[in-house]
């Protein structure tokens, strides 16, 4: 199987569409596995799994609130979605005076249902490769995004606010789960308060900055003749080094000075280590950072991660709410 074959499967926009209208059972159901499964590895079974229900709640219903309040990811009818195919199919087999019995099945079924990857495989065989097929394929695929600079520090807003509920709410649910649980204390408040900064600063916020302002900077250098025109290719590798240095590197260094400086004189902590004494980068937290590389919209047909975000961002959240420290973990 080709990954194009598989990428324009996936991306298909009646399909799309339903990934979209599943978000909350796709959110709840992913946020019951994960607090089960950290509730499984705890010994103190109870508490642990009555603390993560508290902070999975808080989580998924202000995540589902503020989606649908500012409308963070919206879903298209599914008519539109077929009239606009129907119309653009139908011309398609006008205009190519199509009379391949097998070809117009395929097609006939894009008009008001998503395809197999075989019959997806099949068009791209039997259909020439010309500008018609360019325009038919826009319609039934969602179609390659180029986006600009200027239009990724547009999307910085809408993902920065779907970013911030979910740790907001994370570290709301944690110290509540505390005072329900009797376990509260000055050090675990402060330790979710500082991981909600390392989630946010880290792996959301500031790599969306960072890949906007890669952009941006290369963009200028191929204006001044610096550097050559973009390739998708060397579009990627831009983003994905704006995302590294400002996200993985500076975010996690930002945030764990934030913390030594601020949350922790707050919180009666005093004593002053190493920036890393308490948190280090780690796999899982540059795994996070896929939702940055889709979201800037450079990879060809990429609009299916969107209804992962929450998904995604569950997981800082809910990091933010157990005031998760790995370094004091391996200790």
């Amino acid at each position: 199987m080709k990954i194009n074959t598989l990428a324009k499967y996936i991306d298909q926009p009646l399909i799309v569409n339903k990934l979209n209208q599943q978000m909350p059972k796709l959110l709840i159901g992913s946020a019951a596995g994960i607090a089960i499964y950290d509730g499984i590895k705890h010994k103190d079974k109870k508490h642990k799994f009555l603390k993560n229900t508290i902070i999975g709640a808080s989580i998924v219903s202000a995540t589902l609130f503020s989606v649908k309040k500012w409308k963070l990811i919206e879903t298209t009818p599914v008519t539109e979605i077929i009239k606009k195919q129907t119309d653009e199919v139908t011309k398609y087999i006008k205009k190519k005076n199509i009379t391949d019995n097998f070809l117009l099945s395929i097609l006939n079924k894009s008009k008001a249902n998503h395809l197999s990857l075989d019959e997806i495989s099949v068009l791209f065989g039997k259909l020439k490769d010309d500008s018609d097929r360019t325009v038919l394929f826009k319609t039934l695929f969602s179609e390659n995004k180029n986006l600009t600079s200027s239009e990724i520090f547009s999307e910085i807003k809408r993902l920065s606010v779907l970013g911030a509920v979910p740790v907001v709410s994370g570290v709301a649910g944690g110290i509540m789960a505390d005072a329900v649980t009797g376990t509260s204390s000055l050090k675990k408040s402060a330790n979710k308060v500082k991981e909600g900064f390392y989630q946010y600063f880290a792996n959301i916020f500031l790599c969306n900055v960072g890949a906007g302002a890669a952009l941006f900077g290369a963009e200028k250098l191929v204006k001044h003749g610096v550097i050559k025109p973009l390739t998708p290719a060397k579009k990627l590798v831009t983003i994905l080094s704006g995302i590294t240095a400002t996200g993985i590197i500076g975010g996690s260094y930002i945030a764990n000075f934030l913390s030594k400086k601020i949350i922790n004189p707050l919180f009666g902590q005093k004593k002053q280590r190493g920036i890393y004494s308490e948190r280090k980068p780690e796999p899982l937290d540059i795994a996070l950072h896929s939702d940055d590389i889709a979201t800037a919209g450079v990879l060809s047909g990429v609009k299916w991660i969107e209804p992962m975000l929450p998904v995604m961002y569950f997981i800082s959240g809910f990091r933010a709410g157990i005031g998760y420290r790995n370094v004091n973990k391996q200790k």
